[in-house]
């Protein structure tokens, strides 16, 4: 083997061609070389998938601690911190490989960036600048990768890596529930409980909403192991309904309706406007229902019209909000405990929220009005494009950016994903939102060149006439 490598080096050197057996094996190692380097790679962006969602160090580090369980100390997550560097670290190298598609792809979606210079800006208006600087360089560091997830891998590719990061959070949840019920049950308040790999039982339900649509459609795809698709997508409804999360649970039915919806929009015209009609009219009296009966449809759910109790301080946080309502309190500046603006909410509500439960109201909070409207006006201009992907695209990965914008706006009603640094779901979101992007140019590119084609042809039939 060192003879062999000692005679390539003298072929390099003295730009010498190698003897065909040699260069064969060549070629077989760059082979096998990159077939190595590509499976880290897929390796290093599953992973860190999982780390992003918050598993499954949180829940071990806190030492299984659950909400109403009398714990006292302050579990110590240096170390999850201290993975999310290595994190940044490595996604900054791959994305140096690549810059000059990475530069292509900045310069494709300039509101993601405005947001987070406003994020940056608010450093000089913050109540807590040190703390405002932190998160600001995690939320920086937190762009990097859905940047790379973006000018990595294809919407496909990341459909499929999503599967599998979903499918370990999975058996790793069976695995807690029942190997180790101490980190895998909740105690406490919601005693018995499943919260898996996760530190709550909402947090696992949160993830396992979109987990059972990615495996829905990588099932409805015409492939030999459809079944263990269909088995993700069993095993995420089940971990939701054993989490006792009922938003999930309802947000997955109202996804599972979407994607009817979205179906429709890859019919004719002729056919899709008569149903799109009568889709709305039908949703239209479906409200009606559910609003002249919620207080039953509540009860059944086992809620209450307060979303437990989540209205009752909502008025309070948009009454902070008129006290600052063009830039807020600065990024991750307001809540802070007792400590920060949050004290009011707690001392009126009698509650002690650790964000509004609303990603709207908190994004409002943070960056004022001219924040929300910058997201609101990237998220809008991605949404069109998700649809007219639903309709270039025919297969039933197709569905997956509408889908999963869909869900932003359905979790956030009741949580808060928008813009958060080191959250699974941002990462997702501006991954989705860049790759539409690169999508949107890929479809154009052709027609702009075959245009030209058309035009230099004119050009030269009318110079010969």
């Amino acid at each position: 083997m060192s003879t062999r490598l000692e005679l390539v080096k003298h072929c390099r050197s003295n730009n010498r061609s190698l003897p065909p057996s040699d260069r064969r094996q060549e070629y077989i190692f760059d082979d096998q070389m990159k077939k190595y380097l590509l499976f880290a790679e897929k390796a290093f962006t599953v992973l860190s998938l999982l780390h992003y969602s918050g598993a499954p160090l949180v829940v071990i580090l806190s030492g299984g601690a659950s909400e109403g369980d009398d714990s006292i100390a302050a579990p110590d997550f240096a170390l999850i911190q201290f993975i999310f560097l290595i994190i940044y670290f490595i996604t900054f190298a791959l994305l140096v490989v690549r810059w000059k598609k990475v530069i292509q792809l900045i310069n494709k979606d300039w509101y993601i960036w405005l947001l987070l210079l406003v994020a940056i800006f608010s450093i000089f208006w913050s109540d807590v600048p040190a703390m405002t600087q932190s998160r600001v360089i995690a939320l920086s560091g937190t762009l990097l990768f859905p940047l790379y997830l973006a000018s990595r891998y294809t919407l496909k590719e990341q459909l499929q890596l999503l599967a599998w990061t979903f499918g370990i959070a999975i058996v790793g949840s069976f695995l807690f529930a029942f190997g180790l019920r101490n980190y895998g049950r909740m105690a406490g308040v919601h005693f018995g409980t499943w919260r898996g790999i996760y530190n709550h039982k909402n947090v696992l339900g949160k993830v396992m909403a979109p987990s059972a649509m990615v495996f829905l459609l990588l099932a409805l795809q015409p492939e030999k192991k459809r079944w263990l698709f269909w088995g993700g997508f069993i095993a995420s409804l089940w971990l939701i309904i054993a989490s006792k999360a009922s938003s999930p649970f309802i947000n997955v039915i109202t996804l599972s309706l979407s994607l009817f919806l979205f179906r429709i929009l890859r019919w004719r015209y002729n056919f899709m406007i008569p149903a799109l009609v009568g889709i709305t009219t039908l949703s239209t009296i479906a409200y009606i229902l559910m609003t002249t009966n919620a207080e039953a449809i509540a009860a059944l759910l086992g809620k209450d019209l307060t979303l437990t109790g989540r209205t009752n301080f909502w008025p309070l946080i948009i009454d902070k909000i008129a006290e600052r309502p063009w830039f807020g309190y600065g990024y991750g500046a307001f809540w802070l405990g007792w400590t920060g603006p949050s004290a009011d909410i707690w001392y009126s509500s009698g509650w002690k929220p650790p964000n509004s439960h609303n990603g709207y109201l908190d994004l409002c909070l943070e960056l004022g009005l001219v924040g929300l409207s910058l997201y609101v006006i990237d998220y809008l201009q991605g949404l069109l494009r998700a649809l007219a992907y639903v309709r270039s695209v025919k297969t039933s990965d197709g569905f997956w950016p509408a889908v999963f914008l869909v869900y932003v706006v359905l979790s956030n009603l009741t949580e808060s994903t928008l813009l958060i640094q080191n959250n699974f779901f941002f990462v997702i979101q501006v991954s989705i939102l860049l790759s539409l992007r690169i999508c949107e140019e890929q479809k154009t590119t052709p027609s702009k060149i075959k245009h030209k084609k058309k035009i230099n042809y004119s050009q030269k039939k009318h110079k010969m006439l």
